[in-house]
C-alpha cells in the first residue's frame, strides 16, 4: 500500500510540474510567400495582357487591376509582418523566390514603407542575404518618388508626348556602368536589352539628365 501510494505521488508530482511548452515550428513562410507571389502576379498579368487587346481604359483591365490591389493590401500586411518579426529572413526560410517575392510587394507599396524598409533591405545586401540588383531597384524607385535623378537605370517611365517608355533620367550617365559593376551588376546597356527591349543612347541620356537638373533646380527656386 505505501509503495502504491510512494508512486502516485511520483506520477501526480511529474504531472504537476509545469512542462516547457514545445517551442512551434516557424511557420512554412516559403508556401506562404508562393501564395503572395501568384495573387499578386496573376492579375498583373491578366491585366497587361489585357491592355494589349483592348487599352488601358477598358473595364476588364480595370477590373483586374481591383483585384491586384485588393489583393496586394493582403500581402503586404503578410509581407511587413515577416519582416518585422524575423529581421530580413535566410533564405532556409524562404527559399530561393522568397526575396523576389518580398521586395516587388515592397516595390510596389508606398513610399514611406519602401523608405522604412529600405535600411534593412541594405544591411540584408551587406550579410549576403539579398542580392545588389534588389537594393538598386528600390534605391532608384525612392529617387524617382522623390523626383530625383536615379542612380542605377533600373526605373522606367511612360511618357505621354511621345507615347513611349524611357529611362527616368540618370545621375553621370557616363559613369553609371562603373557604379552597376562596382555592385556586381550587368551594364546599363545589357540589363534595358534584356529587361525591356530598350535601346540605350549615351548621348541621348546626357541631355536628357541635363534638362531634368537644370528644371528641377529651376523648380526648387
Amino acid at each position: 500500500m505505501r509503495a502504491i501510494v510512494l508512486i502516485s505521488l511520483i506520477v501526480f508530482a511529474s504531472c504537476s510540474e509545469k512542462i516547457p511548452a514545445k517551442k512551434e515550428n516557424p511557420m512554412n513562410y516559403i508556401q506562404l510567400l508562393d501564395e503572395v507571389w501568384n495573387t499578386e502576379q496573376s492579375p498583373i498579368s491578366k491585366r497587361d495582357s489585357l491592355i494589349e487587346i483592348y487599352g488601358v481604359e477598358h473595364e476588364l483591365v480595370k477590373e483586374q487591376q481591383m483585384i491586384y490591389q485588393k489583393n496586394h493590401a493582403v500581402n503586404e500586411q503578410k509581407v511587413l509582418a515577416i519582416l518585422d518579426e524575423h529581421g530580413w529572413p535566410s533564405n532556409e526560410m524562404i527559399g530561393e523566390q522568397g526575396n523576389w517575392t518580398i521586395c516587388n510587394v515592397l516595390q510596389h507599396s508606398s513610399h514611406e514603407i519602401r523608405v522604412k524598409y529600405y535600411p534593412l533591405m541594405e544591411k540584408a545586401t551587406k550579410e549576403g542575404k539579398l542580392e545588389a540588383r534588389f537594393l538598386v531597384r528600390a534605391a532608384d524607385r525612392i529617387a524617382t518618388d522623390l523626383g530625383k535623378l536615379q542612380i542605377y537605370g533600373g526605373q522606367m517611365k511612360f511618357y505621354p508626348e511621345t507615347k513611349s517608355f524611357n529611362v527616368w533620367p540618370v545621375y553621370d550617365p557616363v559613369n553609371i556602368d562603373k557604379r552597376r559593376a562596382e555592385i556586381g551588376l550587368e551594364p546599363i546597356a545589357e540589363f534595358l536589352k534584356n529587361r525591356f527591349d530598350f535601346d540605350w543612347n549615351l548621348e541621348e541620356q546626357i541631355i536628357r539628365s541635363e534638362a531634368f537638373e537644370r528644371e528641377r533646380l529651376t523648380e526648387n527656386h
